[in-house]
């Protein structure tokens, strides 16, 4: 940047006015994810040692989980040291699309390399009901964006409950957004997303340290619990000041929401939209193609391939509660009018 002499605020309008996104994560950007950098040190540095557990106790609060490790990476490695660190015995995951056989890919490379888990059986999410069988873990994608579809944390935690098991979540598109993540046992997720915070962070919250010991210095949870490694520091930074305001943030993700299933679902009413049972905060899957010929749109390709389209909700997020889905206005969609 040559002009020194720009603002924050002017930075960061600039920037969002030149990107409409309508991806998963990261969100628009936002003064205070600038306004919380610094320089700092993971040893001696009392300054952001407060920095860090000041955002720590939040996120703690905000999933109701008393112990979190966080790391330098994305929620895929929070999730592998998840599974090789707490998985063992009889797995059942439960399948909803690319994220959920990203589950299954690590309970099964954890069960070669710890020699912890008996099994790892895989069932579809609409043949939850039917199980019957006693396991030690499910494993579950709360959100899973290559679909656009919410499997209600009631429902898992009841499951668990029937096969006496524990509950692991994927929580990296549902933790700021959606509510209940306590009935978890333990779950993993990153900076961005729906926490509002530059990528970079990973995080693993929980309640009973784990008793396996993974034969890695990096894949092993105490290594980061003790701060072995460089950490996250300033991802840490950029969720100081954001968190501080998070509520103001994830209402324009709502209204963002609530403007898109209007316009392009035709569904008015907040119980058919964002309360219904399936429905994620997060993103929204159509049928049919989400186009745009305005360049400064980047639209969502999910990595798994479910048909229609998914549209992501993170794109006005800098506006808070001034948000009124002024960038919806760049898309068209060309299919019928269908909602999950």
């Amino acid at each position: 940047m040559n002009d020194k002499s720009k603002t924050i605020e002017n930075l960061v309008t600039e920037r969002n006015q030149a990107k409409f996104i309508f991806t998963a994560g990261p969100a628009s950007l936002l003064p205070e994810n600038l306004a919380g950098l610094r320089p700092c040190f993971g040893r001696g540095d009392g300054d952001y040692d407060a920095v860090e557990l000041d955002v720590l106790t939040r996120l703690k609060a905000m999933s109701g989980h008393q112990k979190i490790a966080r790391m330098q990476g994305s929620a895929s490695l929070a999730l592998e040291i998840s599974s090789l660190n707490f998985l063992y015995g009889r797995v059942l995951v439960i399948n909803t699309g690319y994220y959920s056989e990203r589950l299954t890919w690590l309970a099964e490379s954890a069960q070669r390399r710890t020699g912890e888990i008996k099994s790892v059986t895989t069932v579809g999410w609409k043949d939850m009901a039917s199980i019957t069988a006693q396991y030690d873990w499910v494993v579950a994608c709360y959100t899973e964006t290559s679909c656009g579809l919410k499997l209600p944390i009631e429902a898992l935690k009841a499951l668990s409950t029937k096969l006496k098991a524990r509950l692991m979540l994927d929580a990296t598109a549902s933790i700021g957004l959606e509510t209940g993540h306590e009935q978890a046992d333990v779950i993993a997720y990153s900076s961005c997303k729906g926490l509002f915070g530059l990528t970079g962070a990973a995080f693993i919250a929980f309640n009973e340290t784990p008793t396996i010991e993974s034969d890695s210095f990096y894949l092993s949870l105490a290594s980061h619990l003790e701060k072995r490694m460089t950490g996250p520091y300033h991802a840490i930074a950029s969720l100081y000041e954001v968190l501080k305001r998070h509520d103001d943030f994830k209402a324009a993700v709502f209204e963002n929401k609530r403007i898109f299933c209007e316009k392009f679902l035709h569904q008015k009413s907040p119980e058919s939209n964002l309360l219904s049972t399936h429905q994620p905060v997060l993103c929204t899957w159509v049928a049919g193609e989400i186009t745009s010929s305005d360049p400064r749109a980047v639209l969502y390709k999910p990595r798994g391939n479910q048909g229609g389209s998914v549209v992501c909700h993170l794109g006005e997020v800098h506006l808070e509660r001034q948000a009124h889905g002024q960038i919806l206005d760049s898309l068209q969609l060309t299919a019928p009018l269908t909602a999950r």
